[in-house]
Formats: structure tokens, C-alpha cells, sequence
């Protein structure tokens, strides 16, 4: 249904409802949740800050939307990013995919994180006990 970047937190079930609430034909409904890891290449993650562009970060989330409901034979998508900083165990990613059967909703998920990691423009920089750390794109 949308594409938001977004400071605040998210409820995932509302972003779910907001997905698939009033659609009758989705029999599938699939939903990803990103958070702040505690532990990144061996090291402690105390914070995480990511940001972007947001004009262009925002622009690529909906073509991002485009692209997989195109590509996938799904009822709807919401993706829902935030910026800021975090710490461990905060949600950063949300990613609803409805669809009438289960299979197109799983694909359409992964593919739609796996893009989002490659195409918009969010860039994520880890604060560990020894030290800063930009996290290269996937």
C-alpha cells in the first residue's frame, strides 16, 4: 500500500493491517522485520546510526515498491524504514507482501529486502566498543 521512511518506531501489526486488512483475496501474508544486532563482525554494537538522503531514499523505496509488485504476482506491499540511531534490538525495517497464495508472498519479501539493501540510498554506520564502522552495501 506505501513506502515510508521514518524516524519513529512502527507497529508491525498495524503496518500488516494496513497491507492486507481489507483484502479478502490474500490467503498469504508475510512480514520482515530488520532490527539492531547485538554483534557485528565479532564486535560489540553499543549504536547504530543510519541515514539518508531522504528525498532520493524515498523516491527509491517507492520505486523499490514498484518493482517487486510488478515482478510478483502479490496483492500489496508496505516497506517501512527508519532513520536515526538505534541500539540493539530496535526495528529499523519493516516489509509486509500480500498476496493469494503463500509462496508469492515469502519471494516477494526476500526480494524486496535483498533490493532494498542494493538500491536505496541508506547508509548504516555501526558504533562498536573499538570503534566506527561504515557497513558497506550487500
Amino acid at each position: 500500500m506505501y513506502t515510508k521512511l521514518q524516524t519513529e518506531t512502527f507497529n508491525e501489526l498495524d503496518e500488516i493491517s494496513l497491507c492486507a486488512g481489507g483484502d479478502r483475496s490474500a490467503g498469504g501474508i508475510v512480514t520482515f522485520i530488520g532490527k539492531v544486532r547485538e554483534e557485528s563482525n565479532g564486535r560489540k554494537i553499543l549504536k547504530m546510526e543510519l541515514s539518508a538522503y531522504e528525498p532520493m531514499a524515498k523516491t527509491a523505496l517507492k520505486d523499490l515498491r514498484k518493482l517487486i509488485m510488478g515482478k510478483y504476482e502479490i496483492s500489496n506491499l508496505t516497506v517501512v524504514h527508519r532513520i536515526g540511531t538505534f541500539s540493539p534490538s530496535d526495528k529499523i525495517v519493516c516489509i509486509v507482501a500480500s498476496s493469494r497464495h503463500r509462496g508469492e508472498a515469502f519471494d516477494a519479501c526476500r526480494s524486496a529486502i535483498d533490493e532494498l539493501k542494493k538500491s536505496v540510498p541508506i547508509w548504516k554506520k555501526e558504533i562498536a566498543a573499538d570503534g566506527e564502522f561504515w557497513v558497506e552495501k550487500l
